[in-house]
């Protein structure tokens, strides 16, 4: 016997209604969705962890960003300065998307930049390309 009519068959028997158990299981889905969101908001509390823990290693005083606190439009991690850091914890990310959120987040002044990671895999950083070209330019000129 399936879940589903384990389920069914459980809730006919104690609820009369023949929808009772459809809408026990959609309360139940519901419950489950939560759980998911929690556990996904926790990964990317983790992972901004880990980004200000990996700039702290490269000498920049680095911390994840007041978004936990309320405050809308800071960065996930802040102390690169001229870099807004947008983070991304997913296994399957649209990177349009984050790239839109970082523009729409990003400061006068500050270059949007998506860092994103899925699992068992190393962080990579996604830019526009005029952007990219104006720190290698940057960099090219301080050789």
């Amino acid at each position: 016997m399936s879940k589903t009519e384990k389920n069914s068959y459980r809730y006919v028997e104690h609820y009369p209604d023949p929808t009772a158990g459809a809408a026990i299981e959609h309360i139940e889905a519901e419950a489950k969705k939560k759980r998911k969101a929690v556990n996904s908001r926790q990964k990317g509390a983790r992972y901004e962890r880990e980004l200000a823990a990996a700039f702290r290693a490269q000498g920049f005083d680095a911390r994840r960003g007041q978004q936990y606190c309320g405050a809308n439009g800071d960065a996930d991690v802040v102390g690169l300065p001229g870099i807004h850091v947008e983070a991304k914890r997913v296994e399957k990310l649209n990177l349009y998307d984050a790239m839109a959120q970082a523009k729409r987040d990003a400061r006068p002044g500050e270059v949007p930049a998506v860092f994103h990671r899925r699992n068992n895999s190393e962080t990579l950083v996604t830019m526009t390309m005029d952007d990219w070209f104006g720190l290698y330019r940057e960099w090219e000129a301080g050789r």
